[in-house]
Order: structure tokens, then sequence, then C-alpha cells
């Protein structure tokens, strides 16, 4: 097909398009249709890098979630469950029932954590003699009617590079704004243990 020229000066060929009204060529189908897959080509690719972006977004959380509890963290709830079951049974142990469970996860621990946790258990023992041993989450720890006070938290429990003398809100350690309630242990010396006295004594002493 050949179009007349404006100016009339001579004719030229348009591969089968036609005019617009303001003189220039109007694209044929065939070009739309290759113009149209472009922007198509982009839509889809701009949606496979969101859609790619939010599942990764996914997965990460997911990833995160799943991690989950430690086997260490579950071992102590199941441990706590069974407590928790067995004062709920009624058929509550004995203190000397409970002071001997406690004395058996004394045993059951490595060999360094075992010396301190025995010591520690003499000592409270001995100077707050209102502290009933039991175990707590699977800890050796002691109670003042039914309520923990302290407990022994071995290195081996959550793979801690260290042992840790806790305290609960029920000890009366109180100082001022600001009291620390967690206790880093790595050996039991003379002067450890006087202090580790004058906590426990703290801690049962009535307001």
């Amino acid at each position: 097909m050949r179009v007349l020229r404006i100016d009339g000066t001579g004719a030229y060929p348009v591969r089968r398009q036609t005019m617009r009204f303001d003189g220039s060529p109007r694209l044929n189908a065939s070009t739309h249709k290759r113009r149209g897959f472009g922007i198509v080509r982009k839509v889809s690719a701009m949606k496979a890098v969101k859609n790619g972006t939010q599942k990764s977004a996914k997965t990460t959380a997911a990833g995160k979630k799943t991690a989950g509890f430690t086997a260490e963290e579950r071992d102590a709830m199941k441990d706590r469950v069974e407590e928790l079951k067995a004062e709920a049974g009624g058929g509550r142990a004995s203190k000397e029932d409970d002071e001997n469970a406690v004395l058996a996860k004394i045993a059951a621990l490595p060999e360094r954590d075992r010396v301190m946790a025995e010591r520690l258990h003499t000592i409270i023992k001995a100077n707050a003699p209102v502290l009933s041993a039991k175990t707590w989450y699977g800890m050796p720890a002691y109670a003042k009617d039914g309520n923990v006070i302290c407990f022994f938290q071995s290195s081996q429990r959550f793979k801690t590079r260290y042992s840790t003398l806790g305290f609960s809100d029920k000890a009366n350690l109180d100082e001022g704004r600001m009291w620390p309630t967690a206790f880093a242990l790595v050996e039991l010396t003379p002067a450890e243990e006087a202090r580790i006295i004058s906590l426990v004594k703290r801690a049962v002493r009535k307001d």
C-alpha cells in the first residue's frame, strides 16, 4: 500500500498501516501484540519478584518459628508438668520424699556441679531450716510455705558456662531500688559460702 505525502511530493510505502488523523502511521495488530506481550512479560516478572520476596519472608519467619525451644528447655518443662501433676494428684509427697528427689537430682549432676550443689544443700538446710527442699523444673530448689525462695541451676541444665544460685521474687532481698536475684557460681570457697549464708538468711527474714 502506498500513501501520498501530505506535501504532494510523492508517495511512500506503509506496511499494512493506516494513517492517524494527525498524519502519523497507525500501529498494526502485530505491533500491538508484540508491545503488549512485552508489557505482560514485565508485569509477570514483577509479580514473580514480589511473590518470591513474600515466599522468602514466610520461609524465614517459619524457620524462626520452627526453631522453638531447645531440648534442654523442653526437658525442664516436662519436669515441671510432672511436678504439677504430682502436686495436684492428691497424694502429695512428704517433705522426706521431696528431699530425696532433690538429692537424687544432685547425685545425677556432673562432678563439678554436684560438688557445689551438695555444699549448697548443706548450707541452706543449716542456715534456713524453714526452707523445704523440692524439685522445681527438675532443679534443686528450696521453698517456704510452698513458694520457691531459691534454687540451684547447674551449668548442664541449659548448657551454660556457669551454674547459678537464683532467688525468686518471694525472697526478701530488697535493697534500695535495684538488687541482684541471681549469682553465677564456678566454685565455692569460704568467701562465697559466707556470702551465700548471708543471702539465704536475708531471703527468709520476715518483713
